[in-house]
């Protein structure tokens, strides 16, 4: 007799490394985490907010409307907004990709992320994601019995010959019926800080449709912009920023191939736990099928909260300010890099998100049972070791000695002394860094 009655998916289901790496920050009050992707906690929009439910709560007709259950795909308002913005932060591509009735609103894009794995894939199905990944979303393969396949990134995002050779690979071994999507975190990457020029979207896009008739289904491209908004303004003595690429909703193509995640919570409020998809019709039945039997619906209050925030300008005026600060708090931690990490680390000065991606000397190994993360720890300062971001995938080892740093929540002086203590980390290990 088993000595449990779990699911095959209970019994499978490990637990996520983000969950250790908080406890361990709120465990340790002198700790810096310069780990875990919150938001900065000082620039969160409590006045804003607060107007938002007085208008919302100021008559009955409104209030009772926003405090009762709403309906499983969404408040409307906020779906034809979502769609608007969407077509608009791609320049405004005529497109029946862009349609409302394709949006459903998720609580927080991990829902969306979850749920759209959860309509497409069966166990010993085939996942190709960037290498690194965001090591959260490898959670979600791992606990529904997915395999993952990696593909090589470059600085416009992943290499598209590699990708072409990874299917070619598989098609070769009579796997390629197994994968079901291309998952790419494409704005300021989680963790690499790369994003994905749009060309490389649309040809990504076509190397997948080429694939579909030997797999014999089609093969989607699930697009994670979840940091998109989170630019940085243009640097000092320059006209404007760079501008930032369309999504792949406007690659021709799009409507029927294309799955694209999105969230209020970062650019906005990450307690509203606000996030959203648009999908091709036929995913977007399954994935509001699925949403009805975990839900029901997100919190009609804070959809409705948002849809005024985003009409009324208050969403955009904080977003300016949040961008600037985050600008702001990148700045020092590069600055800190710079002035106290050894000369044989690398990293690339990121143009958005949250993150900075550190590589070490290969002979210097970062992985959570290292001594490099044991010395961090006893120093106070918790990073997030690289490894955790690379798929379990057999075709190259592991890689093991790459870092990825949030300047997201720590204030700027905890930035600067959490690099002082990772410096002081790296001392020990001089030999091993190449100095």
């Amino acid at each position: 007799m088993n000595s449990h009655a779990l699911s095959a998916l209970g019994r499978r289901t490990e637990a996520p490394p983000i969950s250790w790496l908080m406890a361990t920050a709120l465990a340790r009050p002198r700790l810096i985490s310069l780990a875990a992707g919150f938001t900065d906690n000082e620039s969160l929009p409590v006045p804003e907010v607060r107007e938002l439910l007085a208008e919302l709560l100021g008559s009955g007709r409104t209030g009772q409307a926003a405090l009762q259950y709403g309906t499983t795909a969404g408040d409307p308002a906020l779906r034809e907004l979502t769609a608007c913005r969407l077509q608009s932060l791609d320049g405004g591509p005529e497109s029946g990709a862009y349609s409302p009735q394709r949006v459903l609103i998720t609580n927080g894009s991990q829902q969306m992320l979850y749920i759209v794995t959860e309509a497409l894939c069966d166990p010993g199905d085939i996942v190709l994601v960037e290498d690194p990944t965001y090591f959260v979303y490898l959670g979600i393969i791992q606990s529904h019995g997915l395999q993952a396949r990696g593909v090589r990134m470059q600085a416009d995002g992943i290499d598209l010959a590699h990708l072409e050779a990874v299917l070619a690979g598989l098609k070769r071994k009579g796997q390629l019926s197994r994968v079901k999507l291309l998952y790419l975190v494409s704005y300021y990457q989680n963790p690499s800080g790369v994003t994905t020029s749009f060309e490389k979207k649309a040809c990504a896009l076509k190397v997948l449709r080429a694939y579909e008739r030997a797999a014999g289904h089609p093969i989607y491209l699930l697009e994670d912009a979840a940091y998109r908004e989170l630019r940085f303004p243009a640097a000092a003595g320059t006209e404007v920023a760079a501008p930032e690429p369309a999504s792949a909703l406007a690659a021709r193509g799009s409507a029927s191939r294309v799955i694209y995640a999105g969230t209020y919570s970062k650019p906005f409020a990450t307690g509203v736990r606000v996030g959203f998809g648009l999908l091709p019709e036929s995913v977007f039945t399954a994935a509001w099928r699925i949403k009805g039997n975990h839900d029901f619906g997100s919190s009609n209050l804070l959809q409705q909260l948002l849809a005024r925030a985003l009409a009324s300008g208050r969403y955009e005026q904080h977003l300016n300010a949040l961008q600037k600060r985050y600008a702001r708090k990148a700045q020092a931690m590069l600055a800190g890099m710079a002035a106290e990490f050894p000369a044989t680390v690398r990293w690339q000065a990121p143009a958005g998100g949250l993150y900075v991606w550190a590589r070490l000397s290969p002979r210097l190994k970062s992985g959570m049972k290292s001594k490099l993360f044991r010395a961090a720890l006893d120093k106070e300062v918790l990073y997030v070791p690289g490894e955790l971001c690379y798929a379990e995938d057999a075709s190259r080892p592991r890689p093991n000695h790459e870092l990825r740093l949030s300047f997201g929540a720590a204030t700027e002086a905890n930035i600067r002394a959490g690099i002082k203590r990772l410096a002081a980390a790296f001392a020990p290990f001089a030999q091993e860094a190449g100095d």
